[in-house]
C-alpha cells in the first residue's frame, strides 16, 4: 500500500478544497430530518451536482467526474474538513447506486442515477420489516405477478429518509412461503417503487425531540412495473448483500468523517485543558484514543482501497468494518461530551464550540444496530472469517 500521493492526486485535492471553501454554507443548514432542512440539503446536492462534485467516482455520463477510489477518499476527507452539509441523498448515491452498477440494466442507470445525483429523486431505504429487523430474511411483505410487473404488499418499518423522500428500494417475497423450506433468503426479489404511488401510506416516527427521522411505509397492491426490478426476479438476497457490502464497507462512513470529528475534539482539549494538568490524564488519553483510532481507521480504509483497485473484493471483512466505526462513533462523542461537562447537552451547541455533539452521540447510538446489528456482524466474522462453528439462534 503506497500512501504517497500522485501530483495528480494532489491537483484534485486542492481543485476540491478550493471548490468547498467557495461553496460550503456560512452557517450550518437545518436538520435534514425536517422539512425545511430536508429542502435546503436538497438544494446543497443540486449545488454539488452543478460542478460535478456529488457523485464524483461516478462515469460523466451521469453526472460525476469518473475518478478513481484514491481520489474519491480524497474528497470525502476535504469534504468532512470543510465542515460541508450532510448528504440527504445518502441512501441513493452510496446503497443503490452501487447495487444498479452491478446489477442493474443500462437503461435504469440512464433514467435512475442523473436523477440521483442533483437530488431531485431522493431514495428511502425499504429493507427492515416488523418483527424482521436484523433477520432480514424472515421478511413477509410480499411481490405477486400481474399484467408488466408487480403488486407488492406489506409493512416496512425505519425506513430512513422515507418520511420526505420521493421513491424507495427493498426486498419483497415474490415466492409463495414454502417454496423452498428452510431456506428463506430464496425468493426474493429487489424493487424499487414510488411513494407517492396509489397504494402507498407514508406514516413518519418521530424521534424524542419530534423530528421525523423515519417513517413506516404501508403497502396495498402497489404496482411496480417490470423496468424498476433490479436484476433477476427471485435473486433479491444476492444483490442485497451486495448493497450491504458497500453500507458496511467504505461508503457509508469513510474515514474523512472521523478524522474530521478527531481533529476537532482534539483542538477541543487543548482549548479547554491545560496538558500539564495530571488530573487531566484519563480524558487526555480518551482524547488520544480518539485521533489514533481515527487514523487507524483511515489506514485499514487505505488498505482496502488498494485490494479494491486490484479488483478484490473485501467480502465478509466489511463486517469487521462496520463493527470498528459504528462502536468508534459511540466513544469518540462520548469523550467529547465528558470534554464539554453541561455544554454538551446543549442539542444546538454552544458559541465556542460549534454544534452537533449532541445531536451527534444521540445518532451514533443508531450505529451499531443499523446496517446489520452488531451482534449479527461479530457472528459472519466468527462463522466466515474465522471459520468458527455456527452458535445457536
Amino acid at each position: 500500500m503506497d500512501l504517497d500521493f500522485t501530483a495528480g492526486e494532489q491537483e484534485f485535492r486542492q481543485r476540491a478544497r478550493a471548490w468547498l471553501a467557495a461553496h460550503v454554507p456560512a452557517a450550518p443548514l437545518p436538520s435534514l430530518e425536517t422539512g425545511e432542512g430536508f429542502a435546503a440539503h436538497r438544494e446543497w446536492e443540486r449545488t454539488l451536482a452543478a460542478d460535478r462534485w456529488s457523485v464524483v467516482s461516478w462515469p460523466e455520463e451521469y453526472g460525476g467526474q469518473g475518478v478513481d477510489i484514491v481520489k474519491w477518499l480524497v474528497f470525502e476527507e476535504e469534504y468532512y474538513a470543510a465542515g460541508a452539509p450532510g448528504r440527504v441523498s445518502q441512501n441513493g448515491i452510496s446503497l443503490l447506486a452501487p447495487t444498479l452498477f452491478d446489477f442493474g440494466t443500462e437503461e435504469q442507470r440512464a433514467r435512475v442515477l442523473p436523477a440521483m445525483a442533483t437530488g431531485e429523486v431522493i431514495w428511502a431505504q425499504a429493507w427492515s420489516e416488523p418483527e424482521s429487523g436484523s433477520d432480514l430474511a424472515s421478511l413477509r411483505s410480499t411481490a405477486r405477478r400481474t399484467d408488466g410487473g408487480w403488486l407488492i404488499s406489506g409493512q416496512k418499518a425505519w425506513s430512513s429518509r422515507a418520511a420526505f423522500a420521493d421513491r424507495a428500494f427493498g426486498l419483497f417475497r415474490s415466492e409463495p412461503p414454502g417454496t423452498h423450506p428452510g431456506k428463506p433468503h430464496r425468493g426474493l426479489t429487489y424493487l424499487m417503487f414510488p411513494l407517492d404511488a396509489d397504494g402507498v401510506t407514508v406514516r413518519p416516527v418521530g424521534r424524542l425531540d419530534g423530528r421525523p427521522a423515519f417513517a413506516e411505509l404501508f403497502l396495498d397492491d402497489v404496482f411496480v412495473p417490470d423496468e424498476d426490478v433490479i436484476g433477476e426476479p427471485g435473486q433479491g438476497w444476492r444483490i442485497a448483500m451486495s448493497t450491504t457490502g458497500n453500507e458496511r464497507g467504505l461508503t457509508l462512513r469513510s474515514p474523512g468523517r472521523f478524522l474530521a470529528a478527531a481533529d476537532r475534539l482534539a483542538r477541543q482539549w487543548h482549548a479547554r485543558t491545560d496538558p500539564a494538568d495530571p488530573d487531566g490524564t484519563a480524558l487526555r488519553d480518551r482524547v488520544a484514543d480518539a485521533v489514533i483510532g481515527a487514523r487507524a481507521y483511515e489506514l485499514f480504509t487505505w488498505a482496502n482501497a488498494s485490494r479494491f483497485a486490484a479488483g478484490e473484493m473485501i467480502g465478509a471483512e466489511s463486517s469487521l468494518n462496520k463493527v470498528f466505526w459504528s462502536e468508534y462513533d459511540i466513544a469518540l462523542h462520548e469523550t467529547a461530551l465528558d470534554l464539554l461537562g453541561p455544554d454538551g447537552e446543549l442539542l444546538d451547541g454552544s458559541p465556542t464550540e460549534g454544534p452537533d455533539w449532541a445531536e451527534g452521540y444521540v445518532f451514533s447510538l443508531a450505529g451499531p444496530i443499523y446496517a446489520g446489528t452488531n451482534e449479527i456482524q461479530r457472528d459472519i466474522i466468527a462463522e466466515r472469517l474465522l471459520g468458527l462453528p455456527k452458535g445457536r439462534r
